[in-house]
């Protein structure tokens, strides 16, 4: 933690960690803001489940976080893959023995086009997991959340500014990310007043993350055999020039650390009074 974080968690009274006891299943935490917030987690205190198709750097994160005395288990596979949600909410369970607290809905990519050339399949793929598969898992998940324990439970869904202000080219993913507010908000509604379930959504702007790397570094997803290249093209960055991030206040993107820490600062007990908002992490952008 930091001096000053530590200072507040000291104050009340969390010596072990703002999310001590605690069990998070994070989606898409083998790298960027996923692992991040996964280490962040840890090193608050809480055991977390790195969810990722990616099993090797899966295993990487989950390794890190032990080598650095946390506890952490890596259970890779496909969320659209029904049957992986039910494995992954069971072994977190077992995990937890039998308890989960928290949900990230990370996980994602884009897959671009502009409307009269979007295929049925860059549509089909981006909603079902940024929309469908969120709510699978929550679903899926629902037995250890609607209790009445005593103990805090937390869902995040992840979205972005694509999904709060549209943007060209991404018709599929601003949709996707549009329902994710209302989930989160019907969640809120539906689990908030028996069970005290808090859940929110993160918007976040410009993140350094391979999504928003240059596009010629190679970085890909595979679905069906298809790859998906993921970046910006350095052309398209170069021509915006000295005013690339003039719309930021701050001037500049934000981190996976940054973006990680506004996941840690909703999950934890210092908002234990915040439900159903949608929190823009922006830099100032479209505010």
């Amino acid at each position: 933690m930091s001096e000053r974080l530590a200072q507040i968690a000291g104050h009340l009274n969390y010596p072990q960690g703002l999310l001590s006891g605690q069990v998070a299943i994070i989606t898409g935490a083998a790298q960027g803001i996923g692992a991040e917030t996964a280490r962040l987690f840890a090193n608050e205190g809480a055991k977390v489940i790195i969810s990722d198709i990616d099993a090797s750097q899966a295993q990487n994160v989950a390794s890190l976080i032990i080598s650095n005395g946390g506890q952490a288990l890596a259970v890779p596979g496909d969320l659209l893959d029904d049957s992986y949600i039910k494995t992954l909410v069971q072994k977190a369970a077992e995990f937890g023995n039998n308890k989960i607290h928290i949900i990230v809905n990370n996980a994602g990519f884009t897959w671009d086009a502009v409307i009269h050339k979007m295929t049925d399949k860059q549509w089909d793929t981006i909603i079902s997991l940024h929309s469908t598969v969120p709510f699978k898992l929550i679903r899926e998940a629902a037995p250890y959340f609607r209790v009445k324990d005593g103990e805090p439970r937390n869902i995040i869904n992840i979205s972005s500014t694509s999904g709060v202000h549209g943007n060209a080219g991404q018709a599929n993913y601003a949709l996707a990310k549009a329902g994710v507010v209302g989930l989160t908000k019907t969640i809120a509604k539906e689990w908030g007043p028996s069970f005290g379930v808090r859940a929110n959504t993160i918007a976040f702007g410009h993140i350094e993350t391979r999504l928003t790397a240059n596009k010629e570094a190679g970085a890909f997803v595979e679905v069906n055999g298809e790859k998906v290249a993921l970046g910006i093209p350095e052309k398209q960055k170069k021509a915006a020039g000295p005013l690339a991030y003039f719309d930021i206040p701050l001037r500049r993107p934000g981190t996976a650390t940054e973006a990680a820490s506004a996941v840690l600062a909703i999950a934890s007990p210092l908002s234990s009074y915040i439900t159903g908002q949608t929190i823009m992490v922006t830099g100032g952008r479209n505010m």
